[in-house]
């Protein structure tokens, strides 16, 4: 269409302008098109993000990039895979669920033992389970609970030994001893402990309510164990089974705890016993200093 005619008759500005939004009406056009396309591609992506969330085996993950932590011939010689329960119907464990525990004995603990001494979380837990699955002998996890809490699961790659085991009024020295030095890496020299090559123990008992892994960390701060090498998980089984992680039976641990002489056994079951009546304080921080 020639349009010099049509302007040089009509000498209007108005129409020129209708003229100019005519003549560029065509980028309204594309503008909706563009927006339809993007809207669409939008679409497309969350969708395929849906898709991708409903197939996913682990929608429960420990972060969000790490779903899932296999650790070869953890337990028993078999392979372990370290997780959350996936089952969005879960709840707490019964014998976790108790939200009024008579204090004393289950007291609340506070977040710092002793300086020197680290507080941790879950995944400074994890951190040490995958290195002792690696076979890093510098790092133990220990479960300082006695036989009947530890018959309740344990985290895994954790070893039992006992707050009682630890504490000078409730062991012996050869029990000791042997523990010091055949487990934790500490060396007798000229009568002396050397922790020049001790390992770092972490410990964890049931939660912040209880008191028997400060013990244990207490009694071994009281022999020279240096600070900065022992690590304390606070929350305990309770953070840990609250977060759905993986638990494993504890049949060896339940037979090393029990493997002791008949006396031995029954010293340590009337100590637990005098513990949870408040005689002895496994689980309150005032109490429970050795």
């Amino acid at each position: 269409m020639d349009r010099k005619p049509f302007l040089a008759r009509a000498h209007l500005p108005s129409l020129r302008r209708l003229l100019i939004l005519c003549d560029f009406s065509w980028l309204v056009s594309a503008r909706k098109i563009f927006l339809f396309l993007a809207g669409l591609g939008v679409l497309l992506c969350f969708g395929q993000a849906w898709a991708g969330e409903e197939n996913d085996p682990y929608p429960v993950k420990i972060t969000a990039n790490l779903p899932f932590v296999d650790l070869p011939q953890l337990h028993n010689g078999k392979d372990v895979r370290l997780q959350r329960d996936q089952n969005p119907d879960s709840v707490l464990d019964f014998d976790f669920s108790y939200i009024a525990r008579k204090c004393p004995p289950f007291c609340i603990q506070p977040m710092t033992l002793s300086p020197g001494v680290e507080t941790i979380g879950e995944l400074e837990v994890i951190d040490t389970i995958k290195r002792i699955a690696q076979k890093d002998n510098s790092f133990l996890l220990i479960d300082s609970r006695t036989d009947e809490w530890l018959r309740k699961g344990m985290i895994p790659g954790a070893v039992s030994i006992p707050w009682t085991k630890l504490h000078h009024k409730h062991t012996d020295k050869e029990t000791l001893t042997d523990i010091l030095e055949m487990q934790f890496g500490v060396v007798k020299e000229d009568g002396l402990l050397s922790f020049q090559y001790a390992k770092t123990l972490v410990f964890y008992c049931n939660g912040n309510w209880c008191g028997q892994s400060p013990t244990s960390i207490r009694s071994l701060l009281l022999l020279g164990y240096p600070p900065h090498k022992l690590k304390w998980y606070r929350d305990g089984m309770q953070g840990w089974m609250m977060l759905g992680l993986t638990t494993v039976t504890p049949a060896e641990a339940a037979v090393k705890v029990g493997d002791h002489k008949k006396s031995d056994a029954l010293d340590a079951k009337a100590a637990e016993a005098k513990a949870l009546e408040g005689k002895t304080a496994p689980s309150s921080p005032s109490e429970s200093r050795p």
